[in-house]
């Protein structure tokens, strides 16, 4: 009979994370405030955008930031929004270790960011950076490593305007059936300035770029010794938007070996203990600790 081990039952306890701030800002100023800081799972949910609605009497920020095309904007995860920093403590995490994945930027031009989320859902998003799985780390490891501090830089060719700058971790440490991948996004209101213009990238549309059953969202990552054991992944979506001439803006991190990723025979990994699948689900308020 074959052994199922299980990854460490802290999954099960930490399975949340939330924007704390972008560029220096803090969480209200420029980003939207979302219901909580649990996962979005219904790939087809409008939350999947830019998060769900607002908490309370948390409303969409009316600060727009300023970015200069070809400059970097930052985004830092941390697990509650009362957390103070990446420790030893459970609610100081960045998210648990084991909620292993990819992790991604996106934007989109809109033509007020302040009406974020209303203007995220739909079409217009493109991919501007990409963490995935290289030499057995994956992008919410180098995320932890880096203490939950997310870059990417805007690309010099865009045009000026308003965006929604969009950062996204896919946890997929219990994603063996559709439907149990775990996302979490926030967005971020930005004007972009000093863009040459040159470029309109190719878009898509969020929800719409993601089928529950893609093989880089439904995928078994842990083997049947609850260990982690893919040998190939790519991540799904769209490859990250270059100027031309650029190489260096977002690489597709896709290892490949001679062995597939399984996507049956699941082992149970600890999962969240609350999920919500758009605006009206069941996760976990983010002032509260677990």
């Amino acid at each position: 009979m074959r052994l199922h081990l299980l990854p460490p039952l802290a999954t099960v306890a930490l399975a949340h994370t939330i924007m704390q701030s972008f560029n220096g800002h803090p969480q209200g100023s420029g980003i939207y405030m979302p219901a909580d800081d649990s996962f979005i799972s219904d790939v087809n949910s409008n939350s999947m955008a830019c998060n769900g609605a607002p908490v309370g009497y948390f409303t969409s920020s009316s600060d727009v930031h300023t970015v200069e095309a070809g400059s970097e904007v930052t985004g830092a995860w941390l697990h509650t929004l009362t957390s103070t920093g990446p420790d030893e403590f459970a609610d100081n995490k960045v998210i648990d270790s084991s909620h292993k994945g990819p992790v991604s930027v996106w934007m989109k031009k809109v033509s007020d960011a302040t009406k974020n989320p209303s203007s995220g859902p739909g079409d217009g998003w493109f991919k501007i950076s990409e963490d995935g799985y290289t030499n057995g780390k994956w992008g919410v490891d180098n995320l932890i490593a880096a203490g939950g501090i997310q870059k990417a830089t805007v690309p010099k060719c865009i045009a000026n305007g308003d965006y929604l700058v969009r950062f996204e971790i896919l946890a997929l440490h219990s994603a063996s059936k559709p439907g149990d991948a775990q996302f979490y996004m926030e967005c971020a209101q930005v004007r972009v300035t000093g863009g040459t213009g040159a470029e309109t990238p190719t878009t898509v549309s969020i929800p719409g770029v993601y089928k529950a059953n893609d093989p880089g969202v439904t995928v078994m990552i842990w083997n049947n010794f609850g260990k982690p054991y893919p040998s190939s992944y790519s991540v799904p979506g769209p490859r990250p938007f270059q100027c031309s001439g650029s190489s260096s803006e977002g690489n597709n991190n896709t290892v490949e070996t001679n062995t597939p990723v399984k996507t049956n025979n699941p082992v149970k990994s600890g999962a969240c203990s609350s999920s919500k699948g758009g605006k009206n689900g069941g996760g976990r308020r983010m002032f509260k600790r677990m």
